[in-house]
């Protein structure tokens, strides 16, 4: 496989056109179930929408609707019959991606459906040629408790244990005339009660945050033009329900209703009833709330884009649609969470043997596994959507003051000690702590094969922090507390690992002894882990040279710690130099390639690095265990390795395997993978891969096309540091236009295409 490229300096060659908005995306026949579902959505708010038997439905999901239990809650079921209309009208379901609004023409009425997003609510209308009835229904499976059966503790916190008694409690559900309220309102005892007695941490928990305690989260559907009908039980699925129904108050040509949603934590329901009842008079006085949300997605789909034809026509759609999920969640108190965001369906439809609610999802809605979850929110720094990752680094620095807790109760030094499967209040999930522990057993780490001792990922979000600052100077200054004690963890606790062990607390050389250390979840045990030196590295640079751009004096304890990081470690197998996983470990437990971290997410070896990728591309080509876990389903990052390293033909192969038509009739519902469906770090690591392939960039320098067919045309809009954007179209083989802001920045701008 040849890295000869072709590199040409590039100047301006005129200017892009701004593109016009994403192409629609439409069905034309019905469909059977809620697998075949279309997503909708904006702010913090998701919805499955379908059409099944002439019946309209939705599933409604909010950022930060947990339970008692962690698990992410749908806020309920809407159905919406029409009554009078025209049996053999034409169907057409149509997610108009440019305005973030969706169309339905069904029985000759069209029904649109859209989502502020600067508050949460929800919008639909009627209209039809003739006067038509439509009964709306809100169905709740959540109507009573609910007992948890074997195996569905693990849509929460529970996993796969199941304690005596252990229920979803029900929510509160209130008609009057023209609508109704529900709200789930968890109780005082929580599972963050049971993490902490589990961890030990009984001593400290009064100064812990706890944000499952007394938590709320509901709305309200209503309507003027609609009056209450009863009440009917019924099954979708295997899931019984409990319908409270309405009925237009007379055929109408033009009807609808809204549905407004609230979230808050309080013994006491008021302050939350009358936060709801803003939204509600909100929803009815404001005028310009749909232009205002046109606006935001005109802005979003302006900031960036990648469009191909022919055989990247498909991959680039998907991306498309793929970027249209992660934008729903602009406004989230919580992250998007890596298996299924605000997008999860009924579960049989994902896994068989799972006929559990739909709120139901393997691995839980508030426990963040980080590995996941980085992937996720990587690409959205190419895509220029800056404004969606304080959502993750919120999520982060809420948590630091726990996990800086559990440091100093377990060990007696400073730092945050972020695990990585962490809970939402930063502790580690306690069945994955481990609940048959020995007594002699540090405390302070996971009783776990796969997690103990896997520490690093917290660094890339630090990463992605510092990132935002390169490339938009975001405002930082709130995170640098996160940043600090994140690195002061790595250098106190293994300082005093060290000093447990004998006298002194550095190697010979005076650096840091990273053991006992973990490889991701794959090789533990580790001395020395590349993707861990790899990370501390970059971070401490990266911040460094952030401190340096602010004229930020304040860097000598920083530097001083840089100098104590070792060296990534290289191995020489059958006369080939690789990377090395680490030093040395004890033993492999997962299908990661942690060796090839340096390259991804660390970006030391790539195409635009000016490094020799030798070393790098025979760890890709030849590592052993590489080569035998490599796949492009899940969270797998070879293609985005492929990338990085100029290797095309690799990228093009798993690109395919990554970004085209998952198997749910939404084409980016990809999944379950290792997780679940739609699975969100499938498609964010396809994402970022398509992104290498066309641009990346280190420093100053920006290279285009660094593993791009040639024969592949393509249009796109890209972000780079510096609040770069650079606009290129590819067509035959030939740069077609070409357009770098600020234009001073085209100097830097490279351009490797394969040799014919």
């Amino acid at each position: 496989m040849s890295l000869k490229k072709l590199f040409l300096t590039v100047a301006l060659l005129g200017s892009v056109v701004a593109w016009a908005q994403p192409a629609d995306y439409a069905w034309t026949t019905q469909s059977k179930d809620s697998s075949e579902s279309m997503p909708l959505g904006g702010g913090d708010v998701g919805l499955n929408v379908w059409v099944e038997n002439d019946d309209l439905l939705f599933y409604i999901c909010r950022s930060g609707s947990y339970d008692e239990h962690n698990t992410l809650l749908k806020a309920g079921r809407v159905r919406l019959e029409i009554e009078g209309g025209v049996a053999d009208a034409p169907f057409r379901q149509v997610l108009r991606l440019g305005k973030s609004a969706m169309e339905v023409h069904l029985q000759g009425a069209v029904i649109t459906l859209w989502v502020d997003v600067f508050e949460p609510v929800i919008h639909a209308e009627v209209v039809s040629p003739k006067a038509v009835s439509c009964r709306v229904s809100y169905e709740s499976w959540r109507y009573e408790d609910r007992p948890f059966r074997k195996q569905e503790g693990l849509q929460g916190s529970h996993k796969w244990h199941k304690p005596a008694g252990l229920t979803t409690t029900a929510d509160r559900i209130v008609e009057d005339e023209h609508g109704v309220t529900f709200y789930h309102h968890n109780p005082a005892l929580t599972v963050f009660d049971r993490t902490v007695e589990v961890e030990g941490l009984e001593a400290v928990k009064d100064q812990l945050w706890n944000p499952l305690k007394h938590r709320i989260s509901g709305g309200r559907l209503w309507s003027r033009d609609l009056r209450y009908e009863g009440q009917r039980d019924g099954q979708y699925l295997s899931t019984s329900f409990r319908a409270w129904t309405f009925r237009s108050l007379k055929p109408m040509r033009r009807q609808g209703f809204m549905i407004a949603l609230a979230n808050d934590q309080n013994e006491d329901t008021t302050a939350w009833q009358e936060q709801l009842q803003k939204r509600v008079t909100y929803a009815e006085t404001n005028k310009t709330a749909r232009a205002a949300t046109e606006r935001w997605w005109a802005d979003f789909w302006q900031r960036s884009w990648i469009e191909g034809t022919g055989e990247a026509a498909e991959v680039t759609r998907n991306y498309t649609l793929f970027r249209y999920m992660w934008g729903c969640n602009s406004r989230g108190s919580d992250p998007t969470k890596f298996n299924g965001g605000l997008f999860t369906f009924d579960p049989e439809f994902v896994v068989a043997d799972r006929p559990f609610t739909p709120d139901f999802r393997n691995w839980g809605g508030g426990t963040m596994t980080a590995q996941n979850q980085r992937l996720v929110y990587w690409p959205m720094l190419r895509a220029g959507d800056f404004d969606l990752m304080p959502v993750e680094f919120n999520f982060y620095e809420r948590m630091r003051p726990n996990a800086e807790v559990r440091t100093r109760h377990y060990w007696g030094h400073e730092g945050a000690s972020f695990t990585e499967q962490i809970e939402l209040f930063g502790l580690p999930n306690y069945m994955e702590y481990g609940t048959k522990r020995p007594a002699w057993f540090d405390k302070g780490v996971e009783y776990n094969a796969w997690l103990e001792h896997c520490w690093d990922t917290v660094l890339e979000f630090c990463q992605m922090i510092l990132e935002t600052y390169r490339y938009d100077r975001a405002d930082i200054e709130r995170y640098k507390p996160l940043i600090e004690s994140s690195l002061r963890f790595f250098d106190e606790h293994y300082q005093y690992l060290a000093r447990r062990r004998g006298r002194n607390a550095l190697d010979s050389e005076g650096k840091l002894i990273l053991y006992p250390g973990s490889g991701c979840e794959t090789y533990k045990m580790a001395y020395n882990a590349s993707s861990t030196i790899a990370g501390l590295r970059t971070v401490l640079e990266s911040y460094l040279e952030v401190k340096t751009m602010q004229g930020d004096t304040v860097q000598a304890p920083w530097r001083a710690m840089l100098e104590r990081i070792p060296e990534i470690p290289h191995r020489v197998v059958d006369g080939r130099e690789m990377i090395a996983p680490a030093v040395a470990w004890e033993r492999i437990n997962n299908t990661e390639s942690p060796q090839l971290y340096p390259v991804f997410p660390w970006r030391i070896y790539t195409m635009a690095s000016g490094r020799d990728l030798s070393v790098a591309c025979n760890t890709y080509l030849y590592d052993a265990h590489a080569l035998k876990v490599r796949e492009p389903k899940g969270w797998k990052q070879d293609n985005i390795w492929a990338a990085s390293l100029g290797l095309t033909e690799e990228a093009v192969k798993l690109l395919h395997g990554k970004l085209s038509n998952g198997p749910h009739r939404f084409p980016a519902f990809w999944g379950p993978g290792f997780d679940w469906t739609p699975d969100h770090n499938w498609g964010g690591s396809g994402a970022i891969g398509l992104q290498e392939m066309l641009m990346q960039t280190d420093g100053q320098k920006i290279v285009l096309f660094p593993a791009w067919p040639a024969e592949w045309d393509v249009k796109f809009k890209l972000h780079a540091p510096h609040r770069t954007t650079v606009e290129c179209e590819l067509q035959g083989g030939k740069i077609r236009k070409l357009d770098v802001l600020p234009k001073e920045r085209a100097k830097d701008v490279k351009i490797l295409l394969p040799t014919k």
